[in-house]
């Protein structure tokens, strides 16, 4: 990379917002002795003008929405596309992944149904689907969006989706986009539901069914956090196998 700050990195991680930073994703890396940066835009940090160099790249959610009009949105779906142009592998989570439908050529809309909290999502039980997901096809996970890539990025294989969210993951060469958030703590529950922005009090009122309770999260994140968590690590180790070859 061109970037002193990045000498001996192995994976970036991109955060949009303060409050939504690598959860799970930075405790893995750190277990598995991977030297990597986190540049968070909200806190002022720049995202370099290239990853070369890099082995992978990981893109983060947050509150915005992947149409609007920001500069380092723009900067990063431009990251996605030069990781993809090296053969590096990229995930993303929730916005992260919009991102990335966007950089390919896919579309992200407003659903018309919000998800907030821990729900079903099933995936489509084909090879790239269980390699990337295991074996087993309906898992309960956490969600918190408005908007999903609702139009695919041309070559983009569909492995998972919800009743509300029909496209919740999609593969795309040695890439993977995820709508839901697998990088959950408790700490990260607990820090959304404190500060749940001003579109959560009429989404929760109008979509009970899919829009959960402070309450209903908290009884959730007890009964589906460790299996969440399990999954998030067979996740990232898929995506360590494609940036070790």
């Amino acid at each position: 990379m061109d970037d002193s700050r990045f000498d001996g990195t192995e994976v970036l991680v991109l955060q949009h917002l303060l409050e939504d930073g690598p959860g799970h994703l930075g405790v893995w890396l750190d277990t598995q002795g991977v030297r990597w940066r986190v540049l968070c835009t909200e806190a002022g940090d720049a995202y370099p003008a290239s990853v070369r160099g890099l082995k992978a790249l990981a893109v983060l959610g947050g509150a915005w929405s992947a149409n609007d009009y920001r500069r380092s949105l723009r900067q990063a779906e431009a990251l996605i596309r030069e990781a993809d142009a090296l053969g590096m592998p990229v995930i993303g989570h929730c916005l992260g992944g919009q991102l990335m439908a966007r950089a390919f050529g896919g579309r992200v809309e407003t659903l018309a149904v919000p998800e907030i909290g821990w729900l079903p999502m099933r995936h489509s039980g084909s090879a790239a689907a269980r390699g990337w997901l295991g074996e087993t096809p309906v898992a309960t996970l956490y969600q918190w969006h408005y908007d999903s890539f609702v139009g695919l990025p041309p070559g983009a294989e569909l492995i998972a989706g919800s009743a509300a969210c029909p496209h919740q993951s999609f593969v795309l060469r040695q890439h993977l986009a995820m709508q839901f958030h697998i990088e959950i703590t408790q700490r990260k529950v607990e820090d959304w539901i404190a500060v749940p922005g001003e579109a959560y009090a009429p989404a929760c009122q109008a979509h009970p069914q899919t829009v959960q309770t402070p309450e209903a999260m908290r009884e959730g994140t007890r009964q589906h956090l460790a299996a969440s968590t399990a999954l998030a690590e067979h996740i990232y180790g898929r995506w360590r196998e494609r940036w070790l070859r």
